[in-house]
């Protein structure tokens, strides 16, 4: 059992930055693949990025990449995202994931993510 909770949400203007914590409980969080999701209103959850267990690999999803890394520390059973340049189409509920497949096609279907946080508000003022 794997239990997430994300944090560093908020407001922020077009072109600024804001890191987003997910921190797990359980002895077995390095063996899992890590994801982040988001979903804004009206809209579909979608991927954004997710790193692998060792933390050497990462996937972003188109709209993001360039703009946001995916990193964590198996020491503070934490993993981050780093998100830089916002734009108002950031603007949503994100969310971290944890999955036992690795990075790959399956890494971006959340479907097959097993456990998930409450879920954190980030707001892209224009």
């Amino acid at each position: 059992q794997v239990q997430l909770v994300e944090s560093g949400g908020g407001l922020v203007q077009a072109g600024g930055s804001l890191r987003l914590s997910c921190a797990a409980s359980g002895r077995t969080f390095s063996s899992y693949t890590m994801g982040w999701f988001r979903q804004a209103p009206g809209k579909e959850r979608e991927f954004v990025a997710a790193i692998s267990w060792g933390g050497d690999l990462a996937d972003y999803a188109d709209s993001v990449k360039g703009r946001f890394t995916i990193s964590r520390d198996n020491a503070k059973n934490t993993v981050y995202l780093q998100m830089n340049s916002l734009k108002p189409e950031d603007t949503a509920v994100y969310y971290c994931a944890a999955t036992r497949w690795g990075l790959g096609p399956l890494g971006r279907k959340g479907a097959e993510y097993d456990y998930w946080g409450q879920g954190t508000q980030v707001t892209v003022s224009s």
